[in-house]
C-alpha cells in the first residue's frame, strides 16, 4: 500500500511513526510532501520516508492520501491537488472542521475523517474514525487499522465527531489543566515544584490506567477511594458544592459548539 501525507507536522510524524512501528507498512511505502524543507529532512532522517518534490508528485500512484494540513489552508492546497490525486485513492483527512462533503467536492471521492489527539505523539491516543457517504467497509478497515497504530481508534459517525472532538480531541487540554490546577495547589502547600510536578502527572497517569484496566466505573473507583468523613470526602464535597461536573459539561459543550461552528464555515 503507498500512502502519502501531505503535511509533515506533529501529528503526520506521530501517525507515520505508529504504522512504521507496528509494521503495518515500510517506510519505503510512505511518502510526505510539506512547504518546509526542514520539516522534510527532518522525517526523512528519523523515519526514512521518502520526499516529494511538490504535492502533485506526492500524490502520484498513491492509494491512501492522508490530507494533514490545517484547516486554514485547504482551499487552496486541495484546489491545486485534487486533480493529481487517483480517483481510486482512499482520503482520510486528520483537518478539524473540513467536512468529508466538502473535501468530495461534489464528487464520489472516498473519504474518512479521523479526529486524532495529541497522546498519539506517544502512542497513546484516542482517535474517532468516520466515514464519508461513499467510504467502504474495506476503507474504514484500512484507516482504524493505521490509525490504530498511535493508539485507541474507534468508529463514528461524521455527525459524532463534534462530540469526539469535545471529549478526546481538546481532552488532553482538560486533563493538563487539572495536572496544572494539582501541581500548582501542592506548591501553595508547601511542596517544592519538582515534587508537586512529579505527584501530579503520576497520579494523573495512574488514575488514567487504573480506569483504563479495571472493570469498576470512574464513580466506583472514586467512590472506593472516598472514605467517610476522610480528607478524599471533603475534596470531592467541596468540588460538588462548586458543581465542577457542571462546569465540566459547560467546557465540553463550548467546544462542542465550536467544532459544529467551524464546519459550517
Amino acid at each position: 500500500m503507498k500512502i502519502t501525507f501531505i503535511g509533515a507536522g506533529n501529528m503526520a510524524e506521530a501517525i507515520i511513526a505508529g504504522i512504521i512501528k507496528n509494521k503495518k507498512i515500510s517506510e519505503q511505502e510512505i511518502t510526505i510532501s510539506d512547504i518546509s524543507q526542514e520539516r522534510l529532512d527532518y522525517m526523512k532522517q528519523i523515519l526514512g520516508v521518502k520526499l516529494a518534490a511538490n504535492n502533485a508528485d506526492a500524490v502520484k500512484d498513491a492509494e491512501v492520501v492522508f490530507l494533514a494540513i490545517k484547516p486554514q489552508v485547504f482551499d487552496n492546497v486541495w484546489e491545486s491537488l485534487q486533480e493529481s490525486i487517483s480517483s481510486s485513492a482512499l482520503i482520510i483527512s486528520i483537518m478539524a472542521g473540513i467536512s468529508s462533503d466538502k473535501i468530495e467536492s461534489g464528487s464520489q471521492r472516498r473519504v474518512i475523517r479521523v479526529m486524532p489527539n495529541t497522546p498519539s505523539l506517544i502512542g497513546e491516543g484516542a482517535s474517532g474514525v468516520a466515514p464519508g457517504k461513499y467510504a467502504l467497509d474495506g476503507d474504514m478497515k484500512i484507516a482504524l487499522d493505521l490509525m490504530s497504530a498511535c493508539g485507541l481508534a474507534l468508529e463514528f459517525s461524521e455527525a459524532q465527531l463534534h462530540a469526539v472532538t469535545a471529549l478526546s480531541g481538546s481532552g488532553p487540554a482538560y486533563i493538563f489543566y487539572f495536572i496544572e490546577a494539582m501541581r500548582n495547589a501542592g506548591i501553595e502547600l508547601g511542596l517544592s515544584d519538582e515534587q508537586a510536578n512529579l505527584l501530579a502527572t503520576a497520579t494523573a497517569s495512574g488514575a488514567g490506567k487504573m480506569a483504563q484496566i479495571s472493570n469498576a466505573s470512574a464513580e466506583e473507583l472514586r467512590n472506593r477511594v472516598t472514605s467517610k468523613g476522610g480528607t478524599t470526602a471533603a475534596a470531592i464535597n467541596l468540588l460538588d458544592d462548586q458543581k465542577i461536573k457542571d462546569t465540566i459539561y459547560a467546557a465540553m459543550k463550548a467546544a462542542y459548539s465550536r467544532s459544529k461552528e467551524l464546519g459550517e464555515s
